[in-house]
């Protein structure tokens, strides 16, 4: 006996997996989540992400588009992440997000200059973005190349020697075992340090509607570890 099962029962039934299909591989925001005003909220929000990335339960929010269509005109982040070039580090990625969500700079060992602190500026001054993360990683190749030139006193090719210099005051933290890891630690920490002594960014840390955070991912893991700077009120005030 022939058990096939043509027609449109069966066209809808396979229409509608291909949909739920084609859902899941976009990731869907199907409820739309308030925003993480408070530099805690948003702090939570990016660790929850990580958390999810670390653990293998992604959500993908954000990345659907509905999303992209709702941000045509405008656009509210609620972090902003100073990171390495490094290709294994992405960090819309390693936090799980989606389109809106961060505001993103990139140089090679978190190496920082005037257009950099602008660039990270540009979020909390005309969004009103409460969080910054400053993000360092395991076995940074620039800050390993950095390290290895300064001790062995040559400049680095072109305008490599640029991140060499922008560097330089964490060489002096490179120390124990593995100085160029304790390098990558101490350039972060000394990054947000700078950033929180801003003179435009200070006030706003000071009223409690920024924090700004250093980090460092581990590429063994996934995990983000926070090296200082963490919020521990959800309040601004």
């Amino acid at each position: 006996m022939n058990m096939r099962a043509d027609g449109p029962g069966r066209r809808s039934l396979l229409t509608g997996a291909a949909s739920l299909t084609a859902a899941s591989l976009v990731g869907c925001s199907p409820v739309a989540r308030p925003y993480p005003g408070t530099p805690k909220a948003a702090y939570d929000r990016l660790m929850a992400g990580n958390r999810r990335w670390v653990s293998n339960a992604l959500q993908h929010p954000d990345r659907d588009p509905t999303r992209r269509e709702l941000l045509a005109s405008s656009q509210r982040p609620y972090g902003a992440v100073l990171s390495c070039i490094d290709s294994r580090v992405p960090p819309e990625l390693v936090f799980d997000t989606g389109l809106g969500d961060l505001f993103v700079m990139r140089s090679g060992g978190v190496a920082v200059d005037s257009v950099i602190t602008g660039s990270v500026e540009y979020g909390p001054m005309t969004s009103g973005t409460p969080l910054i993360v400053v993000l360092g990683h395991q076995r940074c190749g620039a800050v390993s190349a950095v390290y290895g030139a300064l001790r062995a006193g040559r400049s680095l090719p072109g305008n490599l020697q640029a991140i060499t210099e922008a560097l330089r005051p964490a060489y002096e933290h490179a120390t124990g075992d593995d100085p160029a890891d304790a390098m990558a630690r101490a350039q972060v920490k000394l990054t947000a340090d700078a950033l929180r002594g801003n003179r435009d960014l200070a006030p706003l840390e000071g009223k409690g509607a920024l924090a700004v955070v250093s980090a460092y991912y581990s590429l063994d893991t996934g995990e983000v570890e926070i090296l200082n700077g963490a919020p521990v009120t959800s309040e601004a005030g």
